[in-house]
């Protein structure tokens, strides 16, 4: 019995001691605001472009990491551009609840911004979002007015969005003692959408040119820039070392993405998901990326458009390995809201990223053309 038990002991230990622990150090990070919760909504966009400009008013020193601007001010003008668009596509529109970046800088530029206090989102019975009734009841009245060919419903769907998400504010807001209205606020700041860029790589359309993205979630078949892969990491590295942050749309419907361990590696066939702490059976080598594999993953469907997030830093483990932190939205429940995500991982997963013109390299920017359209001032 006691060679049993010492027998156990040891095999115990044993496995105790061979589970690794990741180990993060930040090389730099730039100011962000709180970790916000999108909860049971499809609204990652808003909430990842939100959180962007946030950063953007914090940089350019109009705002303070106080700063709260709400999504689903946002969210509301898009749900009815997006609808708007279904009908005159005959009903074979996006009607789901997911977008893009530039979504929020087209509504931005339409109406402006408000406070999260001015605008909370929920004028149900919850104290978090939850579009489940509001997107039933918009899908119902999208499908009839298209199979009734009545013309956009336009009064039905605001009637909808005031009684899920609230009528639009009619009064000024109070942000640090200044009285605003929604258009002077995104003017006061100084948050213009032309500065602005989306970027991605693939290889179906030509390098250094404006191209088509197609997902989904493009409903309105905006162009982003096509880079080749390298030059997209040379941006995000860019743009984090020199002070700025970035919109990231990625693919996080991977076993090896495990928000809940913090972390996301490429390293397809593991199951991190499944690992319920933070302590790991092992160190996972990851699989190399090159434009090639990130091409075939993309026209397999095994890389979607599914979910946005914010980059803030750039972080390594103790083996030296380079890292992105991550802002998600999911809320600060489990840790502080923020993840560590490989560059490898970066690299097979990325759909588009958003930066601010001058974060990119000026040899980059001039092979895209971009010094022509706007005056840079680096």
């Amino acid at each position: 019995m006691k060679r049993l038990l010492l027998l156990i002991a040891i095999f115990s230990f044993a496995t105790l001691s061979a589970q690794y622990k990741y180990e993060f150090k930040v090389v730099k990070e730039n100011p962000s605001t709180r970790v916000k919760n999108q909860a049971a909504t499809g609204t990652c966009w808003s909430f990842a472009t939100i959180s962007f400009l946030e950063s953007e008013a914090i940089r350019k020193g109009t705002a303070d990491t106080t700063l709260d601007l709400s999504e689903m001010y946002i969210v509301r003008y898009i749900y009815g551009d997006r609808l708007r668009d279904n009908y005159y596509r005959y009903g074979k529109g996006n009607k789901g609840p997911g977008s893009v970046g530039h979504s929020v800088f087209k509504a931005m530029e339409a109406v402006g911004l408000v406070t999260e206090e001015a605008y909370h989102g929920i004028n149900y019975d919850s104290k978090t979002h939850n579009h489940k009734a509001l997107q039933a009841e918009l899908n119902e009245i999208s499908d009839r007015a298209v199979a009734e060919k009545s013309g956009y419903p336009h009064a039905e769907i605001e009637a909808t969005l005031d009684k899920y998400l609230g009528p639009l504010p009619t009064s000024s807001f109070t942000y640090n003692n200044a009285s605003y209205q929604n258009l002077d606020f995104k003017k006061a700041l100084d948050l213009n959408a032309t500065e602005y860029v989306e970027i991605t790589s693939f290889t179906h359309h030509p390098f250094y040119q404006k191209v088509t993205l197609e997902i989904p979630d493009n409903y309105d078949h905006e162009l982003y820039y096509n880079v080749p892969l390298d030059d997209l990491i040379e941006i995000m590295d860019n743009a984090i070392n020199k002070g700025y942050t970035i919109a990231w749309d990625s693919d996080m419907s991977e076993i090896y993405f495990a928000h809940n361990n913090h972390i996301a590696l490429f390293t397809p066939g593991e199951n991190l998901i499944a690992v319920k702490d933070e302590n790991f059976p092992k160190r996972y080598v990851e699989a190399p990326i090159d434009q090639e594999i990130r091409q075939k993953m993309y026209e397999n469907y095994s890389t979607v458009d599914d979910h946005l997030m914010h980059i803030v830093g750039i972080a390594s483990d103790q083996e030296g390995v380079k890292y992105y932190k991550v802002k998600n939205s999911w809320g600060p429940n489990n840790g502080d809201g923020y993840l560590y995500v490989s560059e490898a991982y970066v690299k097979a997963k990325t759909i588009s990223i958003a930066v601010h013109i001058n974060s990119i390299p000026r040899q980059i920017r001039q092979k895209m053309g971009l010094s022509r359209i706007i005056e840079l001032k680096d």
